[in-house]
């Protein structure tokens, strides 16, 4: 029985650590050609042989070039998972508008030209294809202290629907996860920027995220990998314009 992506090719932002690696992990697994496009080597060894590029998805000479290089190598794009991202700590009304736009420039930014370098290329193909885009639970739930993070991914949930109406007479179907709190080297940060803003250690910031997930544990990037797969498999071929979540219950669907 063929593997699940047998014969495809997947282009993985951010694929070189936490979900982004998971995700192309995935994919690998279910038999697919993968391209990672990152700024840093991936943190851990990938079995399958994936095309690494180095390169900036909020630059869109790099993302041309890394649609480009994915073409070159295994001839066609036939997914792209537009994973890359960033997120800050802080309250509004202490937040340095540099912050705010180093977030929301680079989580709408890269998620715009990652997905606009792979709709070219899937339109010019003429077989239709899959784009799927990171938003998160924070994207349909305002967080204190991560407005500028919140507004980002709102934003994605936006664009991919609207995408999803452009693109549908091409057959390329456009959409987006929005995990809830998933176990990566992220939280390391995240626990500290947490730490600062209300005063507990960075344990505690944890334990009380965990605490409040109702499945009773983080997600892994597993989690989210498990389902971006299926989203770009043919079993889901009537879904579009989309944001699924994966969150242990904890967010609004």
């Amino acid at each position: 029985m063929p593997l699940r992506h047998s014969g495809k090719t997947v282009l993985v932002t951010g694929g070189a650590s936490g979900i982004g690696l998971g995700i192309a992990r995935r994919f690998l697994v279910d038999g697919a050609n993968v391209a990672i496009v990152d700024l840093q080597a991936p943190l851990d060894v990938l079995e399958g042989s994936p095309l690494v590029l180095s390169g900036d998805a909020t630059q869109e000479a790099d993302m041309q070039d890394a649609v480009d290089k994915t073409v070159e190598a295994f001839g066609r794009l036939d997914i792209a998972v537009n994973n890359a991202g960033v997120i800050g700590i802080g309250p509004v009304a202490d937040m340095d508008f540099a912050e705010w736009r180093r977030v929301v420039d680079t989580n709408i930014h890269s998620v715009f030209l990652g997905a606009r370098a792979a709709a070219r290329q899937m339109i010019a193909q003429g077989q239709g294809g899959s784009i799927i885009n990171a938003s998160s639970g924070a994207g349909r739930k305002g967080v204190a202290n991560i407005a500028h993070y919140c507004a980002s991914k709102s934003a994605i949930i936006m664009l991919t629907q609207a995408m999803s109406v452009e693109l549908a007479p091409h057959r390329i179907r456009v959409n987006a996860y929005a995990p809830g709190h998933i176990e990566t080297p992220f939280w390391g940060g995240i626990s500290q920027g947490f730490a600062r803003v209300t005063g507990k250690t960075p344990e505690q910031v944890v334990a009380d995220f965990a605490a409040s997930v109702p499945w009773g544990r983080f997600g892994t990037p597993a989690d989210v990998a498990a389902t971006v797969s299926w989203l770009a498999s043919d079993e889901a071929d009537y879904i579009s314009g989309q944001t699924i979540a994966m969150n242990g219950a904890e967010f609004p669907t």
